[in-house]
């Protein structure tokens, strides 16, 4: 049977979303503190995945300084209803929802509209559009009373004025007692309205859950099968682990498939972050039947009847994959779908940014245009006085880290004016976890590491007078090694083992980003440094 490779987004693609418009699929995920925000896909196959725009891009649409990298753009959801798109999601501050919004767009690829508040408590809200073309929002929040500790909740959203009214429906407080609820959807099928959710946390016991009613403000009947998909009780040998967050879509010809979140660990801890797989999804007259050949989410899973369809994707077997098999070649561009990174001849992404930085490359926190420029001879970043270890807008740019495999390299150019000037390489936890392999005054190449808000110095080399260098991160299963070029000879630094950038290990919900910086630590000067390229390449 032809299969494809999950997960369909590696890398922290987490919290997806989906919906269905003719033929054409699109998915969102969360986006925390990473600017511009909400990354948006599309899709012909459900299978391979192309970004086309981010939901919020404009300046100054949210705040997000002052935010640690876990907080920011929580799990939102893509709705289409009458010609008009709608994504909701939150704003999460200090791990609590602060401010829950709606945008809406006529293009899915924008202009989206700028964000109008609702009057709505908790995270992670939906959207549901009834056969009678009123539109029904849910949400999760804190439970009120006893029967906690959360509960899912549903108002009425007035599409006209884009505010909630009527009275709030208190809908479920979860199929586990003491469990938190979260992630609800909500889906009618032959009259009767399934409530699907998220219970466990979003870690090893995380899991999806259903309710179901006859009427869609309730009462919602606990589904005796809950939880309906998870992993939690499948052993540290199961490749896949915290499985949940769910959103059904059903496909122009009739099949249903779900997209979940999920991490791939190593000896317990991952770095990738969380991840979006595609699972097939039955109908029985209980409801919704998750995975029906296997009950779990499978690396190798058969394909959708429209991916064979559509022709073009890369069909194997079990047996005949070899995941990195063939030789690399050098492909210049942006990010790759899934149906390009796993099989066959894995290929060198090389980014000159000559013209403009692509869409898998993202700030923190806010736009970096004024101090981060594509120029002929590559990209240039003005040095800023944020650190990376700051909670600001620091010049810095990253993609996701994709691979637990892989080798990152960029030519660099900078001659730093003063002791406290830094620029180069960064793999990038969080603001609080994370190391950088920069040039700095001598110039010698110097790799340090920040971990809890505090910073170590591991090693260093001395560089040509001219500053010009290859810098370069090597990962595998064990470890990051960092490494540079003076121009005559490589010299390896140090290897950090894997473990240190684990979300295990650092805390928060967000995967490793691998980017470019440049900072002169509150000095205020005015240099800046030069990168003429970045390859990305998986290795086998």
């Amino acid at each position: 049977m032809p299969t494809f490779r999950n997960p369909v987004l590696p890398g922290c693609h987490p919290d997806p979303s989906i919906c269905r418009v003719g033929a054409d699929f699109y998915l969102v995920t969360s986006s925390f503190a990473y600017y511009p925000a909400l990354p948006l896909f599309h899709s012909r196959d459900l299978v391979r995945w192309s970004q086309i725009t981010h939901v919020l891009n404009r300046p100054g649409q949210l705040a997000l300084r002052g935010l640690d990298v876990s907080d920011g753009i929580w799990a939102p959801t893509i709705r289409h209803h009458d010609g008009r798109f709608y994504v909701v999601s939150t704003l999460a501050v200090n791990r609590r929802g602060s401010l829950t919004f709606v945008v809406t767009a006529d293009d899915p690829a924008g202009p989206w509209s700028d964000p109008v508040p609702l009057e709505a408590e908790g995270i992670d809200p939906s959207l549901f559009f009834d056969d009678d073309g009123r539109c029904w929002f849910t949400a999760c929040r804190d439970a009120v009373g006893e029967a906690g500790p959360g509960e899912l909740w549903m108002r009425e959203l007035d599409l006209e004025r884009l505010k909630l009214v009527g009275p709030t429906h208190v809908l479920w407080h979860g199929a586990v007692r003491g469990a938190w609820v979260e992630a609800p959807h909500l889906y009618k099928r032959d009259g009767v309205y399934h409530l699907i959710a998220a219970e466990g946390g979003t870690e090893g016991n995380h899991s999806v859950t259903a309710a179901r009613s006859g009427a869609i403000t309730g009462p919602y009947v606990t589904d005796p099968r809950s939880p309906l998909l998870t992993h939690r009780h499948r052993g540290a040998a199961e490749p896949v682990h915290n499985v949940g967050h769910a959103d059904l879509v059903e496909t122009p010809d009739g099949e249903t498939w779900a997209v979940t979140l999920g991490v791939r660990p190593i000896d317990g801890t991952h770095t990738l972050g969380r991840e979006t797989f595609l699972v097939p999804v039955a109908w029985s007259a209980d409801g919704p039947v998750f995975a029906p050949e296997s009950g779990n989410v499978r690396l190798s899973e058969r394909l959708p009847s429209v991916a064979r369809e559509q022709g073009g994707v890369r069909l194997t077997s079990v047996a005949d994959r070899k995941v990195g098999d063939g030789a690399a070649t050098l492909r210049e561009g942006g990010d790759r779908t899934a149906a390009d990174q796993e099989g066959g001849g894995e290929a060198v992404v090389r980014e000159h940014f000559r013209e403009s930085v692509g869409l898998a490359w993202s700030s923190l926190r806010g736009p970096v245009g004024d101090r981060v420029r594509s120029t002929a001879v590559g990209l240039e970043i003005d040095l800023s006085p944020e650190p990376l270890g700051s909670t600001g807008v620091p010049s810095f740019i990253a993609r996701r880290q994709q691979h637990v495999r892989f080798r990152a390299r960029t030519s660099v150019d900078f001659l730093p004016a003063h002791p406290s000037e830094e620029a180069g390489l960064a793999v990038f936890q969080s603001q609080d976890q994370h190391a950088t392999l920069a040039v700095t005054e001598g110039p010698r190449a110097v790799l340090t590491v920040r971990e809890a808000g505090a910073g170590t110095r591991l090693a260093s080399a001395p560089l040509p007078a001219t500053g010009q260098a290859l810098l370069e991160a090597e990962a595998d299963e064990h470890g990051y090694t960092f490494r540079v070029y003076d121009g005559t000879a490589w010299t390896d630094l140090a290897t950090i083992e894997r473990s240190f950038f684990s979300t295990e290990r650092a805390g928060g919900f967000v995967g490793v980003h691998l980017g470019l910086y440049g900072s002169d630590n509150g000095h205020a000067g005015r240099n800046r440094a030069r990168f003429h390229w970045f390859d990305y390449e998986p290795a086998t």
